[in-house]
């Protein structure tokens, strides 16, 4: 009882002084609730509409979007390869984020808080965790796999169907792990800025739980930035080379290009380089936010506010309606399987150059996997 009055007087205090954000908690959530957040006054109900009305919208594109590409690459033959597993299992992942988090978040932004109780926010937050480094670590077996093929070429190894699958497995196995960690009280899941929604405790005073933050940090952020960095770095490097080498076999043979199958082969690769940067800043755009707000909560270096956290976690989200977008704008054999299959959805014309160049193996293998 004394640890309950201890964690309620702040809040009761608030009533009788100034309003603040925790005032709508019920009272089972309030011993997870940090005393950081009583010194912020309720937000405007505007903001919670605005709110939900965002998550909504992307938990519809992420369906709609995420749905298709399992759709259209687990039931295109040409499309079913063991690299397009990969994109598959990041659709997977990205699409259950959003099944888990939208539903919640529409009905706590209509309540103002959160209204599940403790158990349903361990498992809102576990499963936050869980997706997003699922998609985070996909992203990564796919820059590995696309530098496998285009950096080594022959000189690597081809990805068979059963490493593919080993893959996914140690994606979800690695996901499963850091999730687990908060469980078992390393570090812990709690609600957070508006009281909408719940994340890893970033304002714990213990360094004991502080250091989760860092070390999960390393393994679910830093690693798979820097490998995707490095990968799309040689990536971009062979593509210009390759390009390097064409204009000058070109000009020893005195014309203005080679024949028409080579240069739609280097645009295939451009293309492909291309879409991983963008897939990649877009993924640095949607994590970075999150990152700075956690570690500014460990490091205590900036005020974080309600209004903040509903930014950097809504940024986080929307990496799971990029992908899919990114597929249906810049594939050409993933937009040409769309069309047949799902005409309603199909943007533009079919991409006749990419789609019917004689590519080299490295290029056909790269692009049809993308």
């Amino acid at each position: 009882m004394a640890t309950a009055f201890h964690v309620m007087e702040p809040h009761m205090a608030a009533r009788f002084s100034n309003q603040t954000v925790v005032d709508m908690v019920p009272a089972d959530m309030l011993p997870w609730v940090d005393s950081h957040w009583y010194q912020f006054p309720p937000m405007n109900p505007l903001w919670h509409g605005i709110l939900g009305f965002v998550i909504g919208l992307l938990g519809f594109i992420s369906y709609v979007g995420n749905g298709v590409v399992i759709y259209v690459f687990s039931t295109t033959k040409s499309l079913r390869s063991p690299s397009n597993l990969l994109v598959v299992n990041l659709a997977f992942s990205d699409f259950f984020m959003m099944v888990v988090m939208c539903p919640f978040m529409l009905i706590n932004c209509y309540y103002e808080t959160w209204v599940f109780g403790p158990l349903m926010c361990q498992i809102y937050g576990m499963a936050g965790s869980l997706f997003g480094c699922a998609s985070i670590w996909s992203m990564v077996t796919i820059a590995i796999d696309r530098y496998n093929v285009i950096v080594k070429g022959l000189a690597g190894q081809p990805l068979t169907t059963k490493k593919a699958l080993l893959w996914c497995f140690l994606i979800w196995a690695h996901a499963t792990t850091w999730t687990l960690f908060p469980m078992f009280g390393w570090n812990r899941y709690v609600p957070e800025g508006n009281m909408t929604a719940c994340g890893t405790d970033y304002l714990t005073k213990e360094w004991f739980s502080r250091s989760y933050i860092l070390v999960y940090s390393v393994f679910c952020y830093w690693l798979p930035l820097l490998t995707i960095i490095y990968s799309y770095f040689f990536i971009v490097k062979a593509v210009a080379a390759h390009e390097k080498q064409m204009r000058e076999q070109a000009k020893k043979m005195n014309v203005a290009s080679l024949r028409t199958a080579e240069a739609q082969n280097t645009s295939a690769e451009c293309k492909l380089a291309k879409i991983g940067l963008m897939i990649t800043s877009l993924w640095f755009v949607a994590w970075t936010p999150y990152l700075i707000i956690n570690f500014a909560g460990i490091f205590e270096t900036a005020t974080i506010s309600p209004l903040f956290t509903i930014w950097g976690s809504l940024f986080a989200k929307a990496n799971a309606v990029y992908n899919p977008i990114v597929y249906g704008i810049s594939h050409p054999k993933y937009r040409a399987a769309l069309k047949t299959k799902l005409p309603l959805l199909a943007c533009g014309g079919d991409d006749g150059g990419d789609a019917q160049s004689q590519a080299s193996g490295v290029t056909t293998s790269s692009t049809g996997d993308a």
